[in-house]
């Protein structure tokens, strides 16, 4: 692989966080609920992770890369998604972030499949699992604040 096309795919990911931290940053601003505003600031910090672990990638070349298997609930799948909206509920939260986190899952696994036998693929499979962890993050508060409350 050049090192152009390597620092493509590098760019594209650390683009793809950037979105994702102003996502949970706009998200900050839609709920007045404290609690709710230091959860999303956590995932915005997240988010921020990932992009230094890019960076780090881009400079110092690749480390030792694990990839976990993450379980899934697979809520996200069958709710319908939510816009944003000021004075958000905590499931309406709880669904964008969800949907989110699961859309930069699929993201990360096809560009994985992209660089088939690479360390691209393994370092996009590693973003994924931690996509899906973040998800099942989520999808767990949804399954024990939101379903078990219906």
């Amino acid at each position: 692989m050049t090192k152009e096309k390597f620092n493509e795919a590098i760019d594209f990911a650390i683009d793809g966080e950037k979105e994702a931290v102003e996502f949970y940053q706009e998200l900050q601003q839609k709920t007045k609920f404290q609690a709710r505003k230091e959860m999303l600031k956590d995932l915005e910090n997240m988010e921020k992770g990932h992009i230094v672990i890019l960076e780090n990638i881009r400079s110092k070349g690749f480390q030792e890369i694990t990839v976990k298997q993450v379980t899934n609930l697979n809520i996200s799948e069958y709710i319908v998604d939510v816009k944003p909206y000021d004075n958000m509920t905590y499931q309406d939260i709880l669904i964008i972030a969800m949907k989110k986190e699961e859309q930069a899952q699929k993201l990360y696994t096809n560009l994985a499949g992209n660089f088939p036998d690479t360390e691209l693929e393994t370092l996009f499979l590693k973003l994924a699992s931690e996509e899906a962890g973040h998800k099942l993050q989520f999808e767990t508060l949804y399954d024990e604040h939101i379903l078990k409350e219906n």
